[in-house]
């Protein structure tokens, strides 16, 4: 079992009048290569959800496992062993002045102890990196030497999602790693997505507010409503699916109409 989450719940500002139950006993479980799709509207716990197993955020009360391995009250760091995670925004997953180089070369030290006293990029980690970038057919393995900040927020993108991947973690997170591109070049790094997912196998939580994404991609789709999960199928009846009948599945889970601005149906 990839991950294992037991009656997970997360409480804000505890005891106080604005106390607010963002997961509700969370109770979810992943095999080796699932690639599972989260959607849901405003203040459903997509991103705390993320938070909570990447250790960004504290648990309040439950269970994560990874692999097995109880990580429930390890920190980030710890938890940078077993997972990789590739934000919304482009700038988040990298050093801006740092090289293209430079930056795959910390990914690829990703929860080793790393020396800094010995900076530069060793020649043969230059040739691992350029067949690297070159698979991404975006000219990018003729830029080791540039600035990564200065590359567009799509190139930036789809280098952070190959950091990610270099060192294949036993759970990638995806948060909303699209959201702030322009549809072709989303378009762009969704298919680059589906490669390195389906070529390691990785198992993998992608948080998208596109709901065409969420049935095209993935093995099994879950949509968050109130803390809780609404809608969770797989297989077949994934593959299927159309708009129309995800939100009849939500609004005959949730018992109202899914309507929100945060999550676009096309």
């Amino acid at each position: 079992m990839s991950l294992e989450i037991k009656n997970l719940e997360q409480i804000f500002e505890t005891g106080t009048s604005n106390e607010t139950k963002v997961l509700k006993g969370i109770n979810l479980k992943l095999d080796d290569g699932d690639f599972v799709v989260i959607i849901g509207g405003n203040g459903a716990g997509k991103s705390t959800l993320l938070n909570s197993i990447a250790g960004s955020l504290p648990v309040t009360r439950g269970q994560i496992k990874i692999n097995g391995q109880d990580v429930t009250y390890q920190g980030v760091a710890k938890r940078a062993r077993h997972i990789a995670r590739v934000f919304q925004d482009p700038k988040a997953g990298t050093a801006p002045l740092l090289t293209v180089e430079e930056n795959l070369a910390l990914a690829l030290s990703r929860g080793q102890w790393r020396n800094f006293w010995q900076p530069g990029v060793k020649s043969r980690q230059k040739k691992f990196f350029k067949e690297k970038l070159a698979q991404l057919n975006l000219g990018l393995e003729n830029r080791l030497s540039a600035e990564i900040g200065l590359l567009s927020g799509g190139q930036r993108q789809a280098i952070t999602l190959l950091m990610a991947t270099l060192k294949t973690p036993e759970l990638l997170l995806l948060d909303e790693h699209t959201a702030a591109l322009d549809p072709k070049t989303s378009a762009t790094v969704m298919d680059l997505t589906e490669k390195l997912v389906t070529q390691q196998q990785l198992t993998t939580l992608m948080i998208t507010h596109n709901m065409q994404d969420a049935i095209d991609y993935g093995n099994r789709l879950i949509m968050l409503d109130r803390g809780k999960i609404a809608v969770d199928i797989s297989g077949d009846e994934k593959k299927h699916l159309t708009i129309p009948q995800l939100l009849a599945l939500f609004k005959n889970a949730s018992g109202q109409e899914l309507n929100d601005d945060a999550v676009l149906l096309s």
